[in-house]
């Protein structure tokens, strides 16, 4: 549907969501949204009738006498503002931060590679990383002119002009090709920038603070995912348990198992990795050792740290070669040190994860055990938002870092990849992805006695 060409650009303002309004001590009006306030001064009823008027709107403001506080609330970027043209709301500007406009690219313009267009609950919105603002779109005319922007889809020229200027205004519209990007912008992809920005405070912290972090938004709503899962059927092997006070008297020293730490990826076969090893690495690195519940919520705390005590990561060591030790895919019951069978190691998808950590690890053979690194995300994501994924990396990098001192101080030749298959995963313990995926992945064994090299 095309608006008729002789509409006019009309435009409302409101106060942003997540902006209210308080009184100082001294008794002037300010406003607030964590974390930064204005003073807005004396208590006027002018000033009070505006202010009450931008919380119901969008609204059309032309206030006499309040030009310099409405001036103030643009540029401290307080205010949403909606474009419409004849009657009909084509999109708002929401700004996340005072506005910065950037300057208007020179030549054919297009769509930042970096803006994405998502669905929320309150509609089509486009966002982009560093950007002063988000711009929702009301009018699918406006999302047409986002396919190409030199035309008008349907909207008055008017219309269409001040959509090009809002999108050149918040950066989103780029004139310059991706392979002639300078390298601080080309070295990132769309979704690592995008989520860069969004597990970070930033200026959305400043917009959503409430929607960031250990908020607990699904209290009430939703049941808290249990800290023990739920187990494997099958025979439990049974695993070692270190004697703890010993090894305090007897393990090398932090410096010793810091600077002797490498990544070595050849083990030993003629004399591999044993059972009472593998259940000692297993025991000291990601056993529970205690568990007491809050409010609801079942806490935990293992050997290394993690993020709310929620503990949501687990360990599926995948044996190919072990002393006194079924070869096939086990999960790791912390909680009672036992290993429980989850498929054989011929099944394919473990052939898989098996065939992708060889390659990937650029060895001649598979490892005598991959530990596949997975995330229960409801134990992250039922209390926090918007940083749970980022957290659970971080939990990642802990736990192998935990792996690599263990794995040095016990004479075991071990490494961490980079990169597995999710849905490897999946198809081997049958788990549902967006309850329970692979996040990463390490590899044990033996280490041969004559290796001397140091490895990265």
């Amino acid at each position: 549907m095309s608006v008729q060409a002789d509409s006019v650009v009309a435009h409302r303002w409101a106060l942003r969501s997540g902006v209210y309004r308080a009184t100082a001590a001294n008794g002037d009006l300010m406003l607030a949204a964590w974390p930064h306030t204005a003073m807005l001064g004396h208590a006027s009823p002018q000033l009070l009738a505006l202010l009450d008027a931008l919380a119901e709107g969008p609204v059309p403001v032309d206030e006499p006498g309040m030009s310099a506080t409405l001036d103030r609330l643009r540029a401290g970027g307080w205010l949403s503002r909606t474009v419409s043209c004849a009657g009909r709301d084509l999109y708002t500007v929401t700004p996340l931060a005072a506005p910065t406009e950037a300057p208007a690219p020179a030549g054919e313009l297009r769509l930042s590679r970096f803006a994405v267009l998502r669905n929320t609950p309150e509609g089509l919105v486009l966002e982009m990383p560093g950007s002063w603002c988000d711009i929702r779109v009301h009018d699918p005319a406006v999302a047409a002119l986002l396919a190409d922007p030199s035309g008008d889809a349907g909207l008055p020229a008017d219309a269409a002009a001040a959509v090009r200027a809002d999108l050149v205004a918040a950066g989103m519209l780029v004139a310059e090709e991706e392979e002639r990007e300078p390298f601080e912008r080309r070295q990132w992809s769309t979704h690592e920038l995008w989520f860069h920005e969004r597990s970070r405070l930033g200026n959305r912290g400043w917009f959503g603070g409430a929607h960031f972090g250990g908020t607990f938004w699904a209290r009430g709503v939703h049941e808290p995912p249990p800290a023990r899962p739920s187990p494997y059927p099958g025979e439990a092997v049974p695993l070692a348990r270190p004697d703890l006070a010993t090894l305090r008297r007897t393990d090398p020293t932090l410096t010793t198992v810091l600077e002797d730490r490498e990544s070595v990826r050849d083990h030993d076969d003629d004399a591999p990795i044993t059972a009472e090893q593998l259940g000692e690495f297993l025991y000291r690195c990601a056993r529970v050792r205690l568990l007491r519940t809050i409010e609801g919520f079942e806490y935990s705390s293992k050997p290394y740290p993690g993020g709310g005590s929620a503990y949501e990561l687990e360990v599926y060591p995948i044996v190919r070669l072990a002393a006194d030790l079924t070869a096939g895919m086990y999960h790791y019951d912390a909680h009672d040190h036992l290993l429980r069978p989850v498929q054989p190691l011929g099944h394919p998808s473990v052939r898989r994860l098996l065939k992708v950590a060889t390659e990937s690890s650029v060895t001649k053979a598979p490892p005598q055990v991959l530990l596949v690194i997975s995330a229960r995300v409801g134990r992250i994501m039922w209390k926090y938002e918007a940083m749970g994924y980022a957290l659970m990396l971080k939990h990642v990098g802990v736990l192998q870092q935990t792996m690599y001192a263990v794995a040095t101080a016990m004479g075991l030749a071990p490494c961490a990849l980079g990169s597995g298959d999710d849905l490897a995963f999946t198809g081997a313990t049958d788990r549902d992805r967006l309850t329970e995926c692979a996040v990463g992945e390490f590899m044990i064994g033996s280490r041969r006695k004559e290796l001397a090299t140091w490895q990265l």
